[in-house]
């Protein structure tokens, strides 16, 4: 398992919001990452539109999981409305 950090671009609507982390923490578990860390840094204003929104709510994540995993789940958060952006990184060891 290699270590990641996950961030993602929500919409600022409380319930989007919260739908959206669900769905996403259930699909994190379905594919066995582990959560290490998550950090909530709030709402900010968005360096361009995206989806006609102009602030979002930002969360990283620092989790650990299996690269093949990670394609799998790249395509599951595409479908979920509920995202606006997120992005994948790998640590270093």
């Amino acid at each position: 398992m290699r270590r990641y950090e996950l961030t993602v671009i929500f919409p600022l609507e409380e319930d989007q919001h919260r739908a959206g982390r669900e769905l996403l923490l259930s699909d994190l578990a379905a594919n066995g990452a582990e959560i290490e860390k998550t950090d909530e840094t709030g709402d900010r204003d968005l360096a361009y539109e995206i989806k006609k929104r102009r602030r979002a709510k930002y969360v990283l994540f620092t989790l650990k999981a299996d690269p093949a995993k990670i394609a799998v789940m790249d395509r599951v958060f595409k479908l979920n409305a509920n995202i606006l952006k997120y992005l994948f990184v790998r640590l270093e060891d």
